[in-house]
């Protein structure tokens, strides 16, 4: 084998990481953000991010582009990436739509819903509790936007419906750049609380269009005002200190 010929075997090598190695990236930054170690604005440096790893940044960079796509990122060209950093007035805005049009979907689906819905969302409450009591507070977030998904979808409104999807992805974030840094009171604000989706459940199934309504609003209420709008404190995160060694 010539020399050229194996410095692309290497390269090559290099390149191709084992099997699941940039979900776990993934998971870990994800991970991260939630527990508040990577604080809103905090540069995400290709470099660093891969010698934490002890991989390639060509395997980086596709795990950046996967959480700019999701939101949790913002890329900017010739000045890299950086944690998102939603503003409160953003957050607040987000949270006002979501009063309006929750309350109608609400109403709309407790009109409609069948057995099988109801089967659906007692489901996605035991999963979302189980993660929430497992630590697994990125799924806890996504399990809750399902419920509140499932309503508008069966609601009968699609216009609503989609502006609710774009919704629940931003409030995913904001969940995770402004819950409180306390683990015990993070996981009461990040996810959406087991408790008050039952009372909204026990009203869906006695066809209560105004209590479910009401419920709804004192949810989401509840979940803006458990948003900790402080700005972070202390020096940037050292990348390679953090996530290194990779388990």
């Amino acid at each position: 084998m010539t020399t050229r010929a194996r410095a692309r075997a290497a390269a090559a090598s290099d390149d191709t990481p084992p099997t699941g190695t940039d979900s776990v990236i993934y998971d870990r930054v994800v991970s991260a953000i939630l527990d508040h170690r990577l604080p809103p604005g905090t540069k995400l440096v290709e470099d660093r991010l891969a010698n934490a790893f002890g991989v390639s940044r060509t395997l980086i960079r596709p795990v950046l582009v996967r959480l700019a796509n999701e939101q949790v990122v913002t890329l900017t060209p010739n000045r890299g990436a950086t944690i998102a950093q939603p503003s409160a007035q953003e957050a607040r805005e987000v949270f006002e739509v979501r009063r309006l049009i929750e309350s109608s979907l609400v109403e709309r689906f407790t009109e409609c819903a069948d057995r099988d819905d109801i089967q659906l969302l007692t489901q996605c409450i035991r999963d979302e509790e189980a993660a929430r009591t497992a630590g697994d507070m990125r799924r806890a977030i996504r399990l809750s936007g399902d419920f509140h998904l499932h309503i508008a979808d069966r609601a009968g409104q699609q216009t609503m419906g989609r502006i609710l999807r774009e919704m629940v992805s931003r409030t995913s974030l904001i969940l995770m750049t402004y819950s409180n840094s306390h683990s015990q009171a993070r996981r009461e604000a990040t996810a959406c609380g087991c408790d008050e989706h039952r009372a909204l459940l026990a009203a869906i199934r006695l066809r209560d269009a105004r209590e479910a309504t009401r419920l709804m609003r004192e949810h989401l209420d509840r979940l803006e005002a458990q948003l900790d709008f402080s700005p972070p404190t202390g020096q940037a995160p050292d990348l390679e200190r953090l996530f290194a060694p990779l388990a």
